[in-house]
């Protein structure tokens, strides 16, 4: 861990994320979060905004290995609907 900060859980339920670890983490107002727990920890951790670049390369290269593999549209979906009834 690079830094920690005390801070304290309000009434509400509510914690305060110290204002150098928002500027550390590059976190603003409405940066939602997730939040694990093992039943000792919590972990929050910043949800990303996605890539639609990145998005848009795995739909190239999943249509290229169909494509490769001689999967036709009927194929996929009788894959599809048997695999929404198991």
């Amino acid at each position: 861990m690079k830094s920690f900060e005390i801070t304290k859980l309000s009434s509400k339920g509510q914690i305060v994320i110290p204002g150098a670890i928002r500027q550390e983490l590059n976190v603003r107002d409405g940066t939602q979060f997730i939040v694990f727990t093992d039943g000792d920890h919590i972990l929050m951790k910043p949800i990303q905004e996605p890539d639609a670049g990145e998005f848009d390369r795995l739909i190239a290269k999943s249509r290229a290995a169909v494509k490769k593999s001689g999967t036709r549209k009927k194929d996929l979906d009788k894959i599809i609907k048997k695999s929404r009834h198991s």
